[in-house]
């Protein structure tokens, strides 16, 4: 299972390319170029799945039923703009003009790795919607971490 974490603030270059982070790469392995699938994200950003995780999704995802239509709609907004992407030489990932502007991308950026995901937030807008502590937000871990789900007691 891939355990991915951190945020790490980027800028796009002029052509729209984005400069990975070594230590962020460096928690993906080794070895070369990495390859990741790029997805509008539930909120205004944009998440990238590494290649191993991406078919895990895509295995799941297989098994709805196109035939039933909140599924066939679900299938259809989920891969809307779904691209592959790799690093090249020099660790860099061209994020299309399409999600630049889902994501309301201008030029900074926020990478926030967390389990088996990073989400690309323009800058502005992670740290409007991220700053503020949810009022519920103690309530909810004690859902999460008080009910055994984590599997401790």
């Amino acid at each position: 299972m891939t355990n991915l974490y951190g945020e790490y603030e980027c800028k796009l270059d002029p052509k729209g390319r984005l400069k990975m982070p070594a230590a962020l790469l460096k928690q993906l392995g080794t070895g070369g170029a990495h390859t990741f699938f790029m997805n509008r994200g539930f909120e205004k950003n944009i998440v990238l799945y590494p290649q191993r995780v991406w078919e895990d999704i895509t295995q799941k995802i297989g098994r709805l039923n196109y035939y039933n239509t909140q599924e066939r709609q679900f299938l259809r907004y989920f891969f809307r703009g779904v691209k592959d992407v790799t690093t090249d030489g020099a660790d860099r990932i061209l994020l299309g003009k399409n999600v630049q502007d889902y994501a309301d991308i201008k030029s900074e950026v926020v990478l926030f790795a967390f389990v088996d995901k990073i989400e690309i937030w323009d800058r502005d807008t992670y740290y409007e919607k991220l700053d503020e502590r949810p009022e519920d937000f103690s309530l909810l871990s004690d859902q999460i971490f008080g009910s055994g789900l984590s599997g401790e007691s």
